[in-house]
């Protein structure tokens, strides 16, 4: 597959990438290709290095999520930019588009997330119980059009599905996300969470660094992205 994903940044400790829909962010046991490998090999061709090329990979998006994902060039960013993650020194703002309208325009929902290894599926419940973790995040809503709403997600903790969980509990599951409740699937097969902004400290300058990648185009994304813009 060749590689035609827009570079957000480049320099010599980070590669950072907009990922589309249902690609993987590294190889999994579906043998499909992965996006790493595919950025390796954008690397070595446009590098003209021998041999393998070092990818590291500090964090993920779910295979159906759009958006923001950085890879590092060389190991001592890797364990770096694994740190500021560890330690939440990362900010990670999301877009999800949902059908319907949420209690509040803007609030902060409290889970316990508990996830099942065989359905590879989170469960998110309001008291805290054996093998739950606390999962929380900060929303708003950004934008509308006739049938959809546009929110705006700040992660606060990093869960497994967290952002899809908890807003299925609370009656908003994103919309082409059958797994959490959505009545239909999207076309491709991904779901209408993007991934819109992540902000860094730079592993090597310390500064912080965010990075912007503008959503997956489909007319329903283009419509809250030009509404955005305006």
């Amino acid at each position: 597959m060749v590689f035609t994903n827009e570079v957000l940044y480049e320099d010599n400790h980070l590669v950072v990438v907009n990922k589309r829909p249902s690609q993987i962010v590294q190889g999994d046991k579906t043998g499909d290709q992965p996006l790493s490998d595919m950025v390796k090999e954008y690397l070595k061709k446009k590098y003209n290095k021998p041999g393998n090329v070092f990818l590291g990979i500090p964090h993920r998006l779910d295979r159906p999520t759009s958006g923001v994902v950085v890879y590092t060039r060389t190991e001592k960013a890797l364990s770096r930019v694994a740190v500021a993650f560890s330690e939440r020194k990362v900010k990670k703002v999301y877009w999800a588009i949902v059908a319907e309208m949420p209690p509040q325009e803007k609030g902060e929902l409290v889970h316990y997330l508990k996830r099942n290894t065989t359905t590879n599926r989170s469960t998110a419940t309001l008291k805290p119980g054996k093998d739950r973790q606390e999962a929380r995040m900060k929303y708003r809503v950004i934008g509308a059009s006739d049938k959809y709403y546009l929110l705006e997600v700040e992660l606060i903790t990093g869960r497994h599905h967290q952002i899809r969980a908890q807003l299925a509990a609370i009656g908003l599951p994103i919309k082409g996300d059958l797994k959490y409740g959505a009545p239909r699937s999207n076309r491709g097969g991904g779901i209408s969470l993007h991934a819109r902004s992540l902000t860094i400290p730079h592993p090597i300058s310390k500064e912080d660094i965010t990075f912007v990648a503008n959503p997956p185009k489909d007319p329903l994304w283009n419509h809250f992205l030009g509404s955005q813009k305006s």
